[in-house]
């Protein structure tokens, strides 16, 4: 097909994939000959013999002087003293010849990216913002709309009552464990999440389909919901510690009190965000098309929805088909893989994730770019990134500059210490190829404009490699080996796994 990029699809797994971060002076990540694990040595030699006896017991005032005085004989490090102590280390330490390169410039991007910018303000909803940025492509070009938004109120609210459904489903299954379990804990730690995945946002809009965002706009505690998850979440344990003796005691009682208990959680979610139109009711929208045109509609959201996935599917992307490819170097690529009880919908579409090779990743996310259609994306933002410039780029920070020292953590290093996540979803919208290779991303975020490029961030292809957990693409774009994959038996990941963090950022 001629949307194919020229870079042609691994067959090779680990060997593939680049170094972490290359060599460059201000992001050292060393890489590991043997798997990914920390190696302080040089080539070959052996570490010097252990010695418990030299091995520091018990820090002393005379050892805490001498480090001291060590480390202020540096000017340099004196120097860093007295500029960190009034102004942060990351703004002191960017480097601006790294940010000089991160422009918004690029060779490939899709002819109508979605506006406004749109901002999920002090909630989690990253995911569903992200969603439906996607979703709302199509809807704009068969109404003609310059701008549109749809409803992430909407979904937000039907997750809530679904994943209440779920956790007090998954209390009920996991009864005969100890509370202090592992997985119990887990469960019990934040059964409302804010946060969710492709799947789950699917699960939402095959059931209850979509609405523009004048149909149902946010409210106070929809864009600010630490309060409500705060009720919910508590109310949910106590039904949680119900539930848990019943299931030893009355097993018969289960059913009924289960279903006080949601009727409960409805009334919370529906007096906190307001009554959602319904499913199957039709709403009647107005507006004025980019013409300046009066225009309505009458439909309902699951009409609504179909609207929205039928024109993605005629574009050639079916979003019921969409699959999740994921980057996950602790474990073999080319296997399917799950997270135990992780979900929204009882009997709803299952979390899949399609472990592959980044290489695989980009050129999947590169095709469906080049044939127009925006890409849903998982990442950890947090990283190496700057909002105000709207820059996430591995080089960003000089930390040897400043601190003398570079981190040296690789990808799988940080999933299993758990200083990386998927924490965050956004959309791809461009990418810049130069020689057949990604060199940076358009990223449309879900902040406001005050944040970088009126909204708009640019992401270093090494960052990608680093950062960037999930693409989420049609199947076409793939291939058959890819493709093929769906239909094996998925490993089972534990539900404290990070592969089992909701993007929630």
């Amino acid at each position: 097909m001629g949307s194919n990029n020229s870079k042609p699809i691994p067959t090779n797994k680990r060997d593939n994939e680049k170094p972490p971060c290359g060599t460059t002076a201000t992001w050292s990540l060393k890489q590991i000959a043997s798997g990914g694990s920390l190696d302080i040595y040089d080539g070959h030699e052996a570490p010097p013999p252990y010695n418990a006896g030299d091995r520091v017991r018990s820090l002393t005032i005379p050892q805490l002087g001498d480090w001291e005085e060590n480390l202020l004989s540096n000017s340099k490090n004196r120097l860093a003293i007295l500029s960190f102590a009034t102004t942060p280390y990351s703004q002191i330490l960017t480097n601006q010849s790294a940010v000089r390169l991160d422009s918004q410039v690029f060779n490939v991007k899709i002819p109508l990216e979605g506006a406004p910018i749109t901002n999920q303000r002090s909630s989690g909803r990253c995911w569903l913002f992200a969603s439906t940025n996607i979703f709302r492509v199509p809807l704009m070009k068969k109404y003609n709309l310059k701008e549109f938004e749809l409803s992430q109120a909407y979904l937000y609210y039907w997750d809530k009552i679904e994943k209440a459904n779920w956790f007090l489903e998954k209390v009920i299954e996991t009864a005969d464990e100890d509370l202090s379990s592992r997985l119990v804990q887990k469960l019990l730690e934040d059964p409302v999440n804010d946060g969710g995945q492709w799947d789950m946002v699917a699960n939402l809009v095959d059931k209850y389909g979509l609405v523009p965002h004048a149909i149902y706009p946010d409210n106070f505690s929809a864009q600010n919901s630490a309060k409500m998850n705060w009720l919910v979440t508590v109310k949910l344990r106590e039904h949680a510690l119900i539930l848990r003796r019943l299931a030893q005691s009355h097993p018969e009682r289960l059913a009924r009190r289960k279903e006080e208990f949601l009727k409960e959680i409805h009334s919370l979610v529906t007096i906190m965000l307001g009554p959602p139109p319904s499913p199957k009711k039709a709403f009647h929208w107005e507006y004025y098309d980019a013409d300046g045109k009066f225009q309505e509609v009458y439909d309902n959201p699951q009409g609504f929805a179909k609207q929205a996935t039928a024109q993605l599917a005629r574009g050639d992307v079916d979003p019921s088909k969409m699959l999740s490819l994921v980057n996950d170097p602790r474990n073999e690529y080319d296997r399917l893989l799950t997270v135990d009880k992780l979900g929204n919908i009882v009997e709803g579409r299952s979390i899949s994730y399609v472990n592959v090779s980044m290489e695989t990743i980009k050129v999947a996310a590169i095709a469906m770019l080049r044939a127009g259609h925006p890409v849903f994306f998982g990442c950890d933002v947090g990283k190496f990134y700057d909002s105000k410039l709207g820059v996430m780029d591995t080089s960003l920070l000089d930390l040897s500059l400043g601190f003398n020292t570079t981190l040296r953590m690789s990808k799988a290093d940080r999933l299993n210490t758990g200083e990386s996540s998927m924490t965050h979803a956004m959309v791809l919208t461009g990418v810049h190829v130069e020689k057949g290779r990604s060199m940076r991303w358009r990223v449309q975020n879900s902040w406001g404009e005050v944040v970088g490029d009126k909204g708009w961030f640019v992401m270093t292809d090494e960052w990608m490699d680093e950062f960037t957990y999930q693409v989420v693409v049609d199947p076409r774009f793939v291939s058959k080996e890819v493709r093929d994959i769906l239909n094996q038996k998925p490993q089972v990941l534990p539900r404290w796994d990070p592969m089992g963090v909701l993007a929630c950022g």
